[in-house]
């Protein structure tokens, strides 16, 4: 699993001339999910959410690069920032599918002579639906706060492009039915644990960085306990 993403709207904003920054912002702003969170956000349409992440600023000297142009006018105009402008990009969770798989090329090798991986992974119509979501309200959002030349974008691009990779070590109560049980270990293998992204079995729509660690961390200090005791 991934998160399919590059997906929203962008707008421009009149007014506010101003206004100046400089250096970089600490954050842009987020919009957390509001679909499919209760029976009065269901949408018919596909399962689960998405959230929006955005940006804003002003348009700097380098849009001349593109600008038609000439003389000390030109120039003088190049030197002051640009228009604002303000960007939203949804973040969607992609379903764990069974038929997503990655396997062992039976014959290709890598320079250290290793199986090359195999990856059949992809959207499918859950996503393509909620990208569909994505965008119109983005644009809505934008209209409503008072941007002007709106225009959406949908630009989808392949699982592992957002680099939130997540799945295929599920972690689980059974053996029969996950690789992992509540601590980040191989059921079947007790002194290996696996604490990345694989134990995931579902992608939800934030950024799961922290996630990882925190499982990290509580797989480490239970693997300490368990040598204390001779278990491992």
């Amino acid at each position: 699993m991934d998160h399919h993403h590059n997906v929203g709207a962008l707008g421009s904003f009149e007014g506010l001339e101003d206004f100046y920054y400089k250096g970089r912002k600490p954050a842009g702003i987020f919009i957390p999910k509001y679909i499919n969170i209760d029976n009065n956000s269901r949408n018919p349409n596909f399962i689960r959410s998405f959230n929006y992440q955005g940006d804003s600023g002003r348009a700097n000297w380098s849009r001349g690069s593109s600008a038609v142009g000439v003389g000390a006018q030109f120039k003088d105009d190049l030197m002051k920032p640009g228009s604002w402008t303000m960007s939203i990009m949804g973040y969607g969770e992609t379903l764990p599918y069974h038929a997503n798989k990655v396997s062992l090329h039976p014959t290709l090798k890598d320079k250290w002579g290793l199986p090359q991986l195999v990856f059949d992974a992809g959207f499918k119509d859950n996503e393509w639906k909620m990208r569909i979501k994505m965008k119109e309200d983005a644009a809505e959002m934008l209209e409503r706060a008072g941007f002007k030349n709106i225009k959406t974008f949908d630009n989808p691009t392949g699982l592992g492009n957002s680099i939130h990779e997540m799945g295929t070590a599920r972690m689980g109560k059974s053996s029969k039915t996950s690789v992992l049980n509540e601590h980040n270990q191989i059921h079947t293998v007790p002194n290996v644990f696996i604490t990345d992204g694989s134990c995931m079995t579902s992608a939800n729509s934030v950024n799961p960085s922290l996630t990882y660690m925190a499982l990290t961390a509580r797989a480490a200090a239970f693997a300490v306990n368990e040598l204390k005791k001779n278990n491992l």
